[in-house]
């Protein structure tokens, strides 16, 4: 099988658990498949600042961005803006001619603005603060062309929309047992000793969804 490599992309603001679930995932899975690898990219390399003020360094710009199988979006509380910045908008249509993209959390929100959720069902983050919308309402709200379902995550082949916060670690394993196989995913599970349900509570567009791979 030939490797598999995920493109994750990262903003100024974005949210520091969404950064540790889809790396941490992926590099205890490449532990157990060598053949999975990541890289991280920003519109400019260089310091990506977290929400929470911790920085990282993204050594990938959207203009020399390696090729990849799968790119993650990823959530924070500047996806209004980013939602709206075209240069970001037009490397996610870029790649998707081609590639497999997802979110996790209010990445959601900047594939809907990229126009990749038209006419598909997608998730989000359900929940809020009390007196707060929820981001799963505002994209409902933004974006009516979009079926905004309640799931931990919704798989419609070509475009992956995972729930908010610590659900980014299922539809990290889920594109795992996709892309590399159930056993990969499983044992990847057991090793960061997370109780994964597989696809229990998600949602797949059957007629759109790939077979997952051989285990």
């Amino acid at each position: 099988m030939p490797n598999t490599k995920f493109i994750i992309h990262a903003y100024d603001d974005v949210e520091p658990i969404d950064v540790g679930a889809t790396f941490g995932v992926l590099s205890m899975a490449k532990r157990v498949d060598p053949g999975i690898e990541m890289a991280l990219v920003a519109n400019k390399a260089g310091p990506v600042r977290l929400s929470n003020g911790l920085e990282i360094i993204a050594p990938y710009s959207v203009t020399n961005c390696p090729a990849g199988d799968v790119l993650m979006i990823l959530g924070g509380a500047a996806w209004p803006q980013v939602s709206k910045d075209e240069e970001t908008l037009e490397f996610i249509r870029s790649f998707a001619r081609n590639g497999i993209v997802a979110s996790v959390c209010t990445g959601a929100l900047i594939l809907a603005g990229a126009g990749l959720l038209e006419g598909k069902s997608a998730t989000t983050r359900r929940f809020a603060p009390a007196g707060i919308e929820t981001p799963l309402a505002q994209m409902q709200k933004l974006y009516p062309g979009v079926k905004g379902t309640e799931a931990r995550f919704v798989d419609s082949g070509t475009v992956v929309t995972g729930g908010g916060v610590t659900l980014a670690v299922d539809t990290t394993l889920h594109l795992i047992g996709r892309l590399r196989g159930a056993d990969v995913a499983k044992e990847t599970a057991r090793i960061i000793e997370y109780r994964w349900s597989g696809n229990d509570g998600a949602f797949s567009d059957a007629a759109n969804t790939p077979k997952t791979a051989a285990a």
